[in-house]
């Protein structure tokens, strides 16, 4: 299956999670909005000062040569306004200080000049309305400022805390339990024999899920047991809304995650055409969505960015967005076949003529940990094409656009 289809087919399969909550700003980082959030007041709420100088009134700013203009008084951020301005005076006033009545121009202190006797010299060319914030130039009363199904931000923490809310409304997270399967692993820390590996996969896994937010639940690792396999799988379904695993969801005879599926649960599908990555496996256990990824740890890296990262955005609600790529030079030859979409990995340097180029990384294999730690990222190589030659122009996702 082509991978835009498979995303197509868990954004049309999956919905949001019913559960909201209401938590502090503090806490609300990484969490989904459930609800739009509109201003209740303008930003900034009064005019004020972008700077640090003297206010004027429009009618009186010079024309043709310097003026002198009686300081009449000090505005401070934070203080109130005070009296309208008299005509033909200046009011010292200072970055974020509400304007005067009737000022509706700054000139910067740099450029103007303070006489002994207290006047402000104030040079020519100023354009009416300069450095001055109005109320509501930022954002007015009433827009709509951030919609339901977006992931917050920090800045738009900032935001919201700037129109004065303390809390938000946002999905509850989404529960994932997270397993990985084989009698060829054990768990760090534990005795490995000589033809075992440490698992790397499900703990890989979990840091990803945390970095979008997820309440992860590790089971561990289950053998090749079918039994087992498919107990498990139930079990997981009965208080998870996605069951994500490593492994097992391949064609060899130990490979049971797949027939444990089907026993308990229904295939939606079952390979996409992505390299590396192949053996990918969706399906819904007692109303619960199973993504089974592959064993290998680069393709199950890969695999998590570009599918399960869909079904979670789907359970959490979460806007569907693309993801945004880089052109950069290839400074690599590669070949593919036609009909599949291919990640190579590659760190960016920049050449000569400052721009940036992909070198991709020395050495190929879905198992090679190291690539994507000693790589800045993914180029993309679409289905369609099926040569890459140096020089020519490509699609690069940094690992942070990805996780």
């Amino acid at each position: 299956m082509p991978i835009d289809d498979a995303v197509a087919h868990i954004s049309s399969r999956l919905q949001p999670v019913e559960e909201m909550e209401t938590v502090p700003l503090q806490s609300a980082d990484r969490r989904v909005l459930a609800a739009d959030i509109t201003a209740p007041i303008p930003l900034p709420p009064f005019t004020n000062s972008a700077v640090d100088g003297y206010a004027v009134r429009g009618d009186d700013l010079p024309q043709t040569g310097e003026r002198a203009f009686p300081v009449e008084r000090r505005v401070q951020a934070g203080m109130s306004q005070g009296q309208p301005i008299s005509e033909g005076r200046a009011v010292r006033i200072f970055t974020g200080a509400p304007m005067p009545d009737g000022a509706d121009t700054v000139f910067m202190q740099e450029d103007a000049r303070l006489e002994e006797d207290g006047r402000a010299i104030l040079p020519p060319g100023l354009k009416r309305g300069a450095n001055v914030r109005p109320a509501g130039e930022d954002v007015a009363v009433g827009k709509t400022v951030l919609r339901a199904g977006h992931r917050l931000r920090p800045q738009d923490i900032g935001l919201i805390a700037a129109l004065g809310l303390t809390k938000v409304d946002v999905r509850r997270r989404v529960r994932v339990a997270v397993f990985s399967t084989g009698n060829e692993i054990v768990a760090p820390g534990q005795i490995r024999g000589p033809a075992q590996l440490f698992d790397s996969n499900r703990f890989m896994l979990i840091a990803m899920l945390a970095r979008i937010d997820c309440q992860v639940t590790d089971l561990g690792i289950l053998n090749d047991d079918p039994a087992v396999i498919s107990q498990s799988l139930l079990g997981a379904a009965a208080e998870h809304d996605l069951i994500l695993t490593s492994g097992g969801v391949s064609t060899g005879e130990a490979d049971h995650v797949k027939a444990g599926l089907e026993s308990v649960g229904s295939l939606v599908f079952w390979r996409v055409a992505i390299k590396p990555g192949r053996p990918v496996a969706m399906g819904v256990v007692r109303g619960t969505a199973f993504i089974g990824l592959p064993g290998n740890p680069v393709a199950s890296f890969v695999t998590f960015a570009h599918i399960a990262r869909a079904a979670i955005q789907a359970l959490a609600g979460e806007r569907l967005s693309p993801q945004f790529s880089i052109p950069v030079r290839a400074a690599f030859s590669y070949r593919k076949k036609k009909g599949r979409r291919e990640y190579v990995r590659a760190s960016l340097r920049k050449a000569a003529d400052g721009s940036y180029e992909a070198v991709k990384f020395p050495r190929e294999g879905a198992g090679l940990l190291s690539s994507l730690v000693e790589t800045d990222g993914l180029v993309e190589i679409n289905e369609e094409c099926t040569r890459i030659e140096p020089g020519q122009t490509v699609d690069f996702l940094a690992y942070p656009s990805l996780i």
